[in-house]
């Protein structure tokens, strides 16, 4: 028989578990989007404490679901973030957490870049965090780096340490571990190294030729050493250098007219897309065709990698149906000093993928600026995301309202203040009650006052977002925020999540 306490009860329980996924999803936010950084409108110290309190209060309250996020599509600042701390207080967990924990972490540490995951490992000794499984956990990912030679040169401190906190063996005499542990520990023991890095870093001491050999990054500074020109550097070294690399170095090893080949059409889409934006509007003009083709090339690559990995998003090309879009390209958009343009990149990205995402020949996208070439966009301007906001909820010329609704914006409405989040009301409200048009806000700078992404309006899920390539996710975890699903089918998408990321299934790009 059920009693009026009992009904209370469940009404505490059911609020607990409302207020436990509002929790859950306001620190999933804040790892895809805040890396500690400055921001348009915060300092970076703010967003650290910001981020600090956050990564504290949800692994105390919710450890499962702060190791879980580990197999979401956070960005890598977080992901090391949230290793470090699940390591540090591993007593906190039980032995069934602790066997979960270490299969998360293993398999986010093989995608995290080796450069952070040797600064991680450098904190963590510097924490004094030594027990039995972070030197397994270290001493595995050791095992499975593709060649250790190379590690050694181009990240000597950080594999020093590494090797020095989990007692790696270096035996004396031949072999690869042997060379790497004179090499370390015992330099200049050996007159020469199988290894061919390694010897090329004994030889570039004294040999100019040997330089181009060797990792971009070491290479630099011998170059300097040797005083090399620049230029001619560069082009011994350009076939070693990483795609990234060959990009930075792009205008330095222009020679005459002639630009440096580089292969825009294999870039992720959201750095082709700041690459993109750093070009003067005459040269983007002046490569529209090839900047655009490259620009679209990524999307169609994006959407088809994200249907591949998660068929239940339905991201597809052409699957999403009519598609609206409001992008900001406000003066906020120009990020800050070490963000530059990356809000604007993202709304360029997204642009791109949403097209592709549409059924064909039915995606418009709008500037807040008005703005009608979407490559010549740049930051400024006030933010009338209000206005845009009511020109994309216009039907078509055929009557029909659009089926998705898509903001990619910060949040500032100011143009006028408050608008937008009205005109959302209002249409959500009045027009369209029974939701037959899908909306989505995504927010790529995280407001360190606020805890969370600056949200438009309460019936408008907003998701944090960092790399346009993940909208098609982001969007299947926007639904839990509009109220729609409950705190129940998140943490089973959670589990779906953590166990195809585990298999490998669902590995994070």
């Amino acid at each position: 028989m059920n009693t009026p306490d009992s009904h209370a009860e469940s009404r505490a329980d059911s609020a607990a578990d409302l207020v436990a996924a509002e929790d859950v999803l306001l620190f999933v936010n804040a790892a895809i989007t805040a890396t500690g950084q400055r921001e348009f409108r915060s300092r970076a110290v703010d967003q650290q404490l910001s981020l600090d309190f956050l990564h504290t209060y949800v692994r105390v309250n919710y450890r499962r679901v702060y190791a879980a996020s580990l197999a979401l599509d956070i960005n890598h600042h977080n992901a090391a973030l949230i290793v470090r701390r699940l390591l540090e207080t591993a007593d906190e967990a039980s032995p069934e957490e602790r066997r979960t924990e270490g299969r998360l972490i293993a398999a986010r540490l093989a995608a995290l870049p080796p450069q952070r995951a040797y600064r991680l490992f450098g904190e963590l000794r510097r924490a004094k965090v030594n027990n039995r499984r972070t030197r397994a956990i270290m001493r595995d990912w050791l095992a499975a780096r593709p060649d250790l030679g190379h590690d050694a040169v181009k990240y000597r401190a950080g594999l020093k340490t590494v090797a020095r906190h989990i007692h790696l063996p270096c035996p004396e005499g031949r072999g690869a571990l042997a060379e790497v542990g004179a090499f370390l520990f015992r330099p200049g023991r050996l007159p020469r190294y199988e290894h061919g890095t390694l010897d090329a870093w004994r030889r570039a001491h004294y040999e100019q030729g040997a330089v181009a050999e060797l990792p971009f990054t070491v290479a630099e500074g011998f170059a300097a050493k040797h005083g090399m020109k620049r230029e001619v550097f560069l082009k011994r070294a350009a076939p070693r250098m990483t795609r990234l690399e060959r990009l930075r170095t792009q205008e330095q090893r222009v020679v005459g007219d002639r630009r440096p080949d580089v292969d825009l059409t294999v870039m992720p889409l959201t750095r082709l897309a700041l690459y993109v934006l750093s070009l003067g509007f005459e040269e983007r003009s002046g490569r529209r065709a090839e900047l655009t083709g490259a620009l679209r090339a990524a999307a169609r690559r994006a959407a088809a990698r994200r249907a591949a990995a998660r068929r239940a998003a339905g991201a597809h090309a052409g699957s999403w149906g009519r598609v609206h879009a409001v992008l900001d390209d406000s003066f906020s958009s120009s990020g800050s000093g070490q963000k530059r343009r990356r809000p604007l990149a993202v709304a360029l990205a997204c642009h791109h993928l949403l097209e592709v995402l549409a059924a064909p020949g039915a995606y418009r996208g709008l500037w807040t600026s008005g703005a009608r070439d979407a490559l010549l966009v740049r930051p400024s301007g006030p933010t009338p995301l209000g206005m845009r906001i009511l020109d994309a909820l216009e039907p078509g010329a055929d009557g029909t309202a659009p089926d998705r609704l898509v903001i990619v914006s910060d949040g500032w409405d100011n143009a006028p203040a408050g608008l937008a989040g009205e005109v959302l009301r209002v249409w959500r409200r009045r027009l369209d009650p029974k939701r037959r048009t899908a909306a989505v806000h995504v927010n790529p700078v995280y407001d360190a006052e606020g805890f969370d992404v600056r949200r438009l309006a309460a019936g408008v899920a907003t998701a944090g977002i960092r790399d346009a390539e993940d909208l098609p996710a982001l969007v299947e975890i926007a639904r839990f925020a509009e109220g729609r699903s409950g705190p129940a089918e998140l943490y089973a998408y959670l589990d779906r999540q953590v166990a195809r990321f585990i298999s490998g299934e669902g590995a994070v790009s």
